[in-house]
C-alpha cells in the first residue's frame, strides 16, 4: 500500500526549517545551506513533498518577509513581490482597472481557497506549461526581480521559462518582484481559458494585447500556455497582424498561424488535436475582445 495515495496529510520526509523574517535574514541562511527549496503557498510544493516527487533537506519559508509582499503604482508600472497572495492581486483595484488580462488570468487560478494561500511567485515558479497567470504577464511585457547570494538580476518575462518546471533561476535565487509596464493608449487585453471543469488546470488558455492606430493594428501580444513545454508568445501571428486592418479575415488568419506555431501534446486532459484546433477560435475570441476594449478608449 502507498501511504502517498492513502493519506496526504503525512510529509514523508525529514528537512530543516526556516521561517526568516528578513531579506537579509534570508541571504545570510542561503549563504551557509544547500540544496534549499522555498516555501511560499505551498499548494504546489507541499503536494509534491507528500508524493515524494520532491524531497527536500532544507525548506525555506518566505511567508515572514513583508518586502515581498505588496502591490504597488509606481511611475513605471504596477510591482508586486513575489509573495503576493492571488486572491489580493484577484481583489485588487488597481489590477482590475489597469490591468484587467492579469485580473481574469489570476481568477482562473483554482478555486478561492487556493487563491487565498498561492502566491504570484509560486505560480510563476512552479513553471507549469498551463499556469494561468504566465500568459497575461507575457503580453504585458513584465519584467521579474531576482535576489540570491550572488546578487540581483532583471529577466523579461518572456526569456523566464525554459521548460516544463524549469525556469533560469539559479541555486539559491528566488523571485522577488514582478514589474508590469502601464498599458500604451488605444490598447486592450483578453484572457479566455479551456479546463475539463472551472477549477481545473488549463487544457488551453491565451492572452492577448492589441494597441490600435488609425484603424489598424498597431500592436499585437498573443500568449499561450498548455500548448508547448513552457507559456509561449506566438511570433509569427504578432508580426503577421502588425500593421493589418482590423478584419474578420485577418483576425482568422492570425489563429490559424497560431495553431501551426504551438507544439502541443496529448495528456489526461486533452488531445494535441484538440488543443490545435481550439488554439484557432479562442485566438480569434480574445482578439475580438482586446479590440473592443481598446476601441472604447
Amino acid at each position: 500500500m502507498d501511504i502517498n495515495k492513502v493519506n496526504t496529510k503525512i510529509l514523508p520526509v525529514s528537512f530543516d526549517y526556516y521561517a526568516p523574517s528578513s531579506i537579509e535574514e534570508l541571504l545570510s541562511i542561503l549563504k551557509r545551506e544547500e540544496e534549499v527549496v522555498f516555501l511560499a503557498g505551498g499548494t504546489d510544493l507541499l503536494v509534491k513533498m507528500k508524493q515524494r516527487i520532491v524531497e527536500p533537506k532544507v525548506v525555506v519559508s518566505l511567508n515572514r518577509i513583508s518586502e515581498l509582499s505588496f502591490i504597488e503604482e509606481k511611475e513605471d508600472g504596477l510591482h508586486i513581490g513575489a509573495v503576493t497572495k492571488l486572491r489580493a492581486i484577484e481583489k485588487s483595484d488597481v489590477v482590475r482597472e489597469k490591468f484587467p488580462v492579469l485580473y481574469w488570468g489570476v481568477r482562473a487560478i483554482g478555486s478561492v481557497q487556493i487563491r487565498n494561500m498561492g502566491t504570484i511567485g509560486g505560480n510563476l515558479c512552479n513553471a507549469s506549461p498551463a499556469a494561468d497567470s504566465a500568459p497575461p504577464l507575457m503580453v504585458l511585457n513584465a519584467e521579474l526581480k531576482t535576489i540570491g547570494v550572488e546578487g540581483e538580476r532583471r529577466i523579461p518575462i518572456n526569456e523566464f521559462f525554459v521548460g516544463p518546471g524549469k525556469t533560469v533561476l539559479k541555486s539559491k535565487e528566488l523571485l522577488a518582484e514582478i514589474k508590469v509596464p502601464y498599458l500604451p493608449p488605444n490598447s486592450g487585453t483578453s484572457f479566455i481559458k479551456i479546463a475539463r471543469t472551472s477549477m481545473d488546470i488549463a487544457k488551453i488558455n491565451v492572452a492577448v494585447m492589441v494597441r490600435l492606430e488609425n484603424g489598424r493594428i498597431g500592436e499585437c501580444r498573443i500568449a499561450l500556455g498548455a500548448v508547448a513545454p513552457t507559456p509561449m508568445r506566438a511570433r509569427k501571428a504578432e508580426e503577421f497582424l502588425t500593421g493589418k486592418e482590423v478584419t474578420d479575415e485577418n483576425l482568422r488568419r492570425a489563429g490559424e498561424i497560431v495553431s501551426k506555431e504551438i507544439r502541443p501534446i496529448t495528456d489526461i486532459r486533452s488531445t494535441a488535436e484538440y488543443r490545435r484546433e481550439v488554439s484557432k477560435v479562442l485566438t480569434y475570441d480574445a482578439l475580438r475582445i482586446a479590440i473592443r476594449e481598446a476601441s472604447k478608449e
